[in-house]
């Protein structure tokens, strides 16, 4: 369980997790950081859930690694359901959500125990060669980019490490599907069995 701290950075962050699936996630990460390797997320936004992983990290004496190229994802964008006109750059006149994520790190004190790669996850995942004890797939919602970091980082999952997807909804009516298909293909792929549900996060263990 996070310390009272932890959870009130969490809870003052701009994001879209709700708690009960933030402690699954620093449950999750407490329990794959035993392996002694990074722990790793897809989808940065402003820092929400990296707060979490950041705190598993400080206690574990590994490192939070988020990615992330800081544009917004497609439903960020002007004139859709979450777009927040607070992390436009007034300058571009484009999301940029890294100011944000920065003071959100600053201000719960985990600047040190996160690297933040700024860029787009397929080319990161490309010349990413180490393995990791967990991998957090929290990015784009299309098909396209859902398939793109599964393939790009679930196979850097070490034996006995975590894959974590968020917003998997097996019903169309609760949200998008990519999440949900991305899930359905690392069980029917043989190398995860699924370990916890909690709302739509969903935690499986590479055999």
């Amino acid at each position: 369980m996070p310390a009272p701290e932890i959870l009130a950075a969490f809870e003052a962050a701009k994001g879209f997790m709700p708690l009960d699936e933030g402690l699954a996630l620093h449950a999750a990460a407490t329990e794959a950081a035993k392996l002694g390797l990074p722990l790793l997320e897809v989808g940065t936004y402003c820092g929400r859930s990296t707060i979490l992983l950041a705190d598993v990290a400080r206690e574990a004496g590994t490192v939070a690694v988020t990615v992330d190229h800081h544009r917004g994802s497609e439903e960020q964008q002007p004139g859709w359901e979450y777009h927040d006109p607070t992390v436009v750059d007034p300058e571009l006149g484009l999301m940029d959500t890294l100011p944000t994520f920065r003071r959100t790190l600053r201000k719960a004190g985990l600047e040190e125990h996160v690297i933040a790669v700024v860029g787009r996850s397929p080319q990161i995942a490309k010349v990413w060669a180490g393995e990791l004890a967990l991998v957090f797939v929290d990015g784009g919602h299309t098909d396209e980019h859902a398939t793109n970091d599964y393939e790009g980082w679930a196979p850097k999952v070490a034996v006995g490490g975590l894959l974590v997807i968020h917003d998997v909804f097996p019903d169309p009516a609760d949200g998008g599907q990519a999440p949900y298909r991305i899930y359905l293909r690392a069980l029917e792929s043989g190398d995860f069995e699924e370990v916890s549900v909690t709302d739509s996060l969903r935690v499986l263990r590479r055999r």
